[in-house]
């Protein structure tokens, strides 16, 4: 073990749709952002405030696709990444920076084209409120496959 790890973990809402980028030979990848909040009450006002920290997302090949399909604008997400730093040289010759969020691993948590449907299908069937959450797994390890079951 190199003695250092890069692992971020984050739940929050899309800000905007997933805007796929395809390249050649089939590659692509996905990117949107994600708001995450910190709520506190401030002492001296006793008002409660809430700061909102945007995370930029990337997601590629066949989880970009999945993501592009299922997922969209205020969406709630589960993603598991590492942390990696670009650079590149802007049309007004200055250079910019930004950081993002490489998934290795995500959850949907809601997704309004799925909850929608099945809330409404639901309460309709038992009389109740709707959920406020469906979960969706997704599995990134396209290794895997139905042989490798142990049992």
């Amino acid at each position: 073990m190199s003695g250092t790890l890069n692992k971020v973990m984050l739940i929050g809402h899309l800000g905007d749709e997933v805007k796929m980028h395809y390249f050649e030979g089939g590659a692509c990848i996905g990117r949107f952002s994600i708001a995450t909040n910190d709520s506190y009450t401030n002492k001296q006002t006793g008002e409660k405030v809430t700061n909102t920290d945007w995370h930029n997302i990337v997601v590629r090949n066949k989880a970009a696709e999945i993501c592009e399909k299922y997922l969209s604008k205020g969406d709630k997400v589960y993603v598991e990444g590492r942390l990696k730093n670009r650079q590149w040289q802007g049309d007004d010759g200055n250079m910019r920076y930004t950081t993002e969020v490489h998934v290795q691993d995500f959850t949907f948590l809601t997704t309004k084209k799925e909850s929608g449907a099945n809330n409404r299908a639901e309460s309709q069937k038992n009389n109740t409120k709707p959920s406020s959450e469906v979960v969706k797994n997704v599995d990134l390890n396209e290794k895997a496959n139905e042989d490798d079951l142990p049992f």
